[in-house]
């Protein structure tokens, strides 16, 4: 489900929309029995290490471009584009499979699949939206999705619960729709929740629908 940029940033404390800022990424996101099976998986994680800062199942999500902190005005003229763009866009084949950390702090599972189609679109995703005039840090694109974080001196936990997922491989699903995504949410110790400001379907070709995908 879609929120108003209000809903994803709280409510204006004078009224002025433009004072506001928002962070902001574009992202696909896998079908719900996709993230059901890793989820299951994962249940003997869950229980083994309780102190790691675990992400919600419904904000797991393959980032393609991180645009950090933007004001709110300047999202809406993304909208339009970006429209454009995933009108065009072919659905993407993709799974999820095994499991690492980066830097002993981050607990993530990889993407598998045509990665060369999703290296494509990552590329113009993000020159889409610096001709629109925004600015962002350019970060090479490592296709995963982030499932937990490690508490301070608790990274042994991180990196035995990488090793857990190493035969882990999932089921093959298609990415159907791009997800404009911003939150406000958990910038102190807590976990950050996210919303879709909006998502837009690929393109249906003549063979049948775009795989749709749930969550953001």
């Amino acid at each position: 489900m879609n929120e108003p940029l209000e809903a994803v940033t709280g409510p204006p404390a004078d009224g002025h929309v433009r004072d506001l800022t928002t962070r902001v990424f574009l992202a696909l996101a896998p079908p719900d029995d996709a993230k059901e099976e890793l989820a299951q998986v994962l249940r003997p994680a869950y229980a083994a290490y309780p102190r790691m800062r675990w992400n919600r199942i419904e904000d797991w999500h393959i980032t393609l471009a991180f645009l950090g902190e933007l004001p709110v005005a300047a999202v809406p003229p993304l909208m339009p584009p970006l429209a454009g763009l995933a009108a065009r866009q072919r659905p993407l084949r993709l799974a999820l499979h095994g499991g690492g950390h980066f830097d002993e702090r981050v607990l993530w599972t990889g993407v598998t699949g045509d990665l060369e189609g999703l290296h494509r679109l990552a590329v113009d995703v993000r020159t889409l939206v610096r001709e629109c005039g925004v600015s962002f840090p350019d970060r090479p694109l490592r296709p995963h999705l982030t499932l937990a974080r490690s508490r301070r001196g608790d990274h042994a936990n991180t990196v035995e619960a990488a090793d857990s997922l190493a035969g882990f491989a999932g089921r093959g699903w298609e990415a159907g729709r791009l997800h404009l995504v911003g939150s406000n949410i958990g910038r102190g110790p807590g976990p950050i929740h996210y919303r879709d400001i909006e998502a837009w379907d690929f393109h249906r070709g003549a063979g049948g629908a775009a795989g749709g995908a749930a969550g953001g």
